[in-house]
């Protein structure tokens, strides 16, 4: 067999869990949900032979579908435990909300672009994830009326600490967001103390879209 016969999106997937394994993205349990997530169903068909390369890819709205290895960081960044209530802001392709629900007992996630939701609803309905929530709304403020959440993972940068949504979680709860202004940003992990305090710790530069409030003005 030729080494491009032997090329399918298996060994693709299978490449890639690998590497993101040398590149510290070491859970078991990250590293099996990125594997049971097709990667393809979110990425728009014009790079479908990309869909399992370790890279970042445009999808509609201006937006992207995150890298694999920035996904396994912030989820492993996360320590999700089975039973967690998981909020992300930014649901986007849906692809990091899939890997969520493969982790926890429910996943709440914001979007403020109607059509990328609508998009992504239709892929959780695919796969049969029914511990998916979705919401069209401004993630800048959260969703209140589900707070507090176990983990928090936000998929925009933010200008600054994201406080509103630090409200939103437990006291012994996590979030992981970029931070930043500039067209790179600093990945922030806040630890609670469980006395109303958050530990940062930084995990890496990244480049996210910008975290923008209200939802957007399209059909």
């Amino acid at each position: 067999m030729s080494a491009e016969a032997a090329d399918t999106p298996e060994t693709r997937r299978a490449r890639l869990i690998l590497a993101l394994r040398s590149q510290g993205v070491s859970d078991p349990a990250v590293l099996g949900a990125l594997e049971q997530i097709p990667r393809e169903l979110f990425t728009p068909d014009l790079f479908q032979e990309r869909a399992w390369e370790d890279s970042a890819l445009p999808i509609a709205c201006g937006q992207t579908i995150s890298q694999p290895f920035i996904v396994g960081l912030m989820t492993q960044a996360l320590a999700i435990e089975p039973r967690a209530r998981v909020l992300e802001i930014g649901t986007g392709s849906g692809y990091q909300t899939a890997v969520l629900s493969k982790l926890s007992r429910l996943v709440y996630t914001i979007e403020r672009y109607r059509t990328l939701l609508r998009e992504a609803e239709a892929r959780f309905k695919k796969l049969l994830l029914p511990n998916v929530i979705t919401k069209f709304g401004d993630g800048a403020e959260g969703w209140k009326e589900q707070a507090p959440f176990d983990r928090v993972l936000v998929t925009a940068a933010a200008p600054g600490e994201p406080s509103a949504l630090l409200e939103q979680l437990k006291p012994t709860g996590i979030l992981v967001a970029p931070v930043g202004r500039g067209p790179v940003q600093t990945l922030i992990r806040y630890v609670g103390d469980g006395k109303g305090d958050f530990r940062e710790e930084v995990l890496c530069e990244v480049r996210f879209v910008p975290l923008l409030e209200g939802v957007a003005k399209e059909l």
